[in-house]
């Protein structure tokens, strides 16, 4: 079973049979590390989803880049209101690592409803839980402490620290760059 067909079936509860009458929706494209799959203040007519790599998401806020989620193995990557509404994006999606995506145009999402009868109850869904992990970010942000939001991603996605550069994670995370050095060396070095 392929990431994608995992994802989709388990996630958004299509069946086997519904998944194979979309799969070719889907297509192939490699990113190279540094390129874009989306920049900013263009029409957003396509989705992706990672097989394999790592997409950031980030933005411009007064001459500063701000990095608003890192896009993994098995995670979508899209402007969602700017695809939905047509709308220009305001995010860009950049490469970290060489990495290879299935992209979904929006003809094709749009059609899936003729091959999935019950597409409108499962778009629902997956509305439903990115608005779920939305709201679960913008709480972390409003409750939790520097160093709790850390830990959550982390425990999260260990291999994330390995990947990608501090300075995205620490933008994420809401923080300095020399705030995440501080927790990193204090959890690396309890004692000091």
């Amino acid at each position: 079973m392929s990431e994608l067909e995992h994802h989709i079936i388990h996630t958004f509860g299509f069946s086997k049979e519904e998944f194979l009458s979309i799969e070719d929706f889907f297509q192939p494209k490699e990113i190279k590390k540094g390129a874009y799959f989306l920049k900013e203040d263009q029409y957003v007519k396509q989705m992706a989803f990672v097989e394999n790599g790592i997409l950031r998401e980030f933005l411009h806020v007064n001459d500063k880049e701000i990095t608003k989620w890192f896009s993994g193995n098995g995670y979508f990557a899209v402007d969602l209101t700017a695809f939905l509404f047509d709308q220009k994006s305001s995010v860009n999606y950049q490469a970290i690592v060489d990495t290879t995506v299935l992209v979904l145009t929006k003809d094709n999402f749009n059609r899936i409803s003729t091959k999935v009868p019950r597409w409108a109850e499962l778009e629902k869904m997956f509305l439903a839980k990115c608005f779920a992990v939305l709201e679960k970010r913008v709480v972390s942000h409003l409750a939790y402490s520097a160093e709790e939001r850390y830990n959550q991603l982390f425990e999260m996605n260990p291999a994330l620290f390995n990947q990608v550069p501090l300075n995205n994670i620490a933008s994420l995370l809401g923080m300095t760059a020399e705030t995440l050095s501080r927790i990193r060396k204090k959890q690396t070095n309890p004692s000091s």
